[in-house]
């Protein structure tokens, strides 16, 4: 829509929103008179209130003294003066006022007078404050984000109180026009990082914005590159934590997840309980999730590369163990485990999409009855099944890297069935390149476990006791980008 201004006729401006919305039931309009100057009220019933705005502004206008100068002399009363709460800014174009309108602000519309007022009457429905689904924590805060940015932004001002946050509200290009806020701390955040994300963000065009996950590959350097380019949280404890680190935060209006930028690798292996815990358990704890991530991705490969290829690298009982579970098997190993690991997936799958009444019983008694009836068939064997299980349950243990474990998984096991030792060795350095390779907004992605140092031991492979990192504190822009 383009930016036309209001008409200076009170009937003009209402015959151009019903043309509009004129076919919406929940379009409401209400012609009054105030001061002796006809005006009228427009909002959306389902998001604003008639109710509210009565008791909040016309009540009170009724028993202000008269105004004088005309529709705009009551105009600026209103914005200047008077002691009715109506935004400070006037509206002055009918992009504008479509805007607020579909926001849940009702607008009061002036005879004679080119601008309107605009008055916060919101009463949307909405999900209240819940404990996070996806991202489980003993200790800590246990509230999530929601769909409201105004909510989601006031979660993150109660956790970060402190002056410097800057949240910057815009609106995305989109045709739904959703907004979308960007919220940094103005003394950790480096300025060229912020003011880089913010052009990004501004030339993004998209038909819809539902999720701040759709940003990420207009963030991305290199298309091609399977790792992630920004971080996704529910919880607006790590959302704060990120801001003290100097990063950004990217809010999305109806998604309750916040988009974290820059992200690095080693970021997907923390928690909330690493911090409260004993810094011992959380290292082995820390150690154990990438021990869980090179399973989940190298685990089947290594097994099909083991046993088609070099199987001296097996111990002798072992390996007379798989041998008789693979005799009984019609398929070759590659095969097997793609199979397997297809299967486990589209398990997955239909537990995740199925109603929540029935999810637990088929992922469960869907994996337990066709596991045991392949096994028992002939079709797979134990050895194979086994893996698959183990690869897939440790891929749980990084929830945020699910998808880059699926897609390596399976390039691993193609790579190391067809080509044995030397492609399981070409899957690991192209895994490895892709994460040299990746630079979020100039920053080392690997930072801080590449190059080894001390900043991987103090907060990277393991952490350190609280003394020390209270010392160091970790903000990006104090490390070399």
């Amino acid at each position: 829509m383009t930016q036309k201004p209001l008409y200076r006729s009170l009937d003009a401006n209402l015959a151009l929103l019903e043309e509009m919305f004129g076919r919406s039931d929940d379009f409401y309009t209400k012609r009054l008179m105030l001061a002796g100057i006809p005006c009228a009220i427009v909002m959306f019933t389902g998001l604003s209130s008639p109710e509210k705005l009565c008791r909040m502004a016309l009540d009170m206008l009724d028993r202000d003294p008269a105004m004088l100068g005309g529709g705009e002399g009551l105009c600026d009363y209103l914005l200047t003066q008077s002691r009715v709460p109506a935004e400070p800014d006037a509206v002055e174009d009918h992009t504008a006022l479509v805007e607020l309108l579909s926001n849940g602000l009702s607008v009061l519309l002036i005879d004679g007078v080119r601008r309107g007022v605009a008055f916060s009457t919101q009463e949307m429905p909405q999900r209240s404050i819940s404990t996070p689904m996806s991202e489980g924590n003993l200790r800590g805060p246990q509230e999530a984000f929601t769909e409201l940015l105004r909510n989601n932004i006031s979660l993150l001002r109660r956790q970060f109180r402190t002056g410097t946050l800057v949240a910057e509200i815009s609106t995305a290009r989109t045709r739904a026009k959703t907004e979308y806020c960007l919220c940094y701390d103005s003394t950790l955040a480096p300025k060229e990082t912020i003011d880089a994300l913010r052009e990004r963000l501004k030339r993004v065009e998209i038909p819809v914005l539902l999720d701040s996950a759709y940003f990420a590959s207009f963030l991305k350097q290199d298309k091609l590159n399977l790792f992630p380019a920004a971080a996704y949280t529910e919880r607006p404890a790590t959302a704060c934590a990120r801001l003290c680190e100097g990063k950004a935060v990217v809010l999305v209006a109806g998604c309750p997840y916040a988009l974290i930028v820059p992200s690095f690798f080693a970021e997907h292996f923390e928690c909330l309980d690493d911090y409260a815990s004993g810094a011992v358990f959380a290292g082995l704890i820390r150690i154990l999730k990438y021990l869980a991530f090179l399973l989940a991705v190298f685990g089947p490969g290594l097994y099909v590369m083991a046993v088609a290829f070099a199987p001296e690298i097996i111990p002798i009982r072992l390996l007379t163990k798989l041998a008789q579970g693979e005799a009984s098997t019609p398929l070759p190993p590659m095969l097997e485990m793609l199979c397997v690991t297809l299967l486990l997936e589209i398990v997955r799958e239909a537990g995740l999409r199925a109603p929540q009444s029935i999810s637990h019983t088929v992922s469960l008694v869907g994996a337990l009855i066709i596991g045991e009836t392949a096994v028992s068939a002939g079709i797979v064997s134990v050895p194979v099944l086994t893996m698959a299980a183990a690869a897939t349950i440790a891929t749980l243990a990084v929830p945020s890297l699910y998808e880059q474990s699926i897609l390596f998984r399976f390039a691993v096991i193609v790579l190391a069935g067809c080509f044995g030792v030397p492609g399981l060795a070409c899957a690991a350095l192209t895994i490895l390149a892709m994460a040299c390779g990746s630079e979020p907004f100039g920053y080392d992605y690997l930072y801080p476990l590449m190059p080894p140092g001390r900043a991987s031991v103090r907060d990277g492979f393991v952490r350190s006791i609280w003394s020390r990192l209270a010392k160091s504190g970790e903000v990006i822009s104090r490390h070399e980008a």
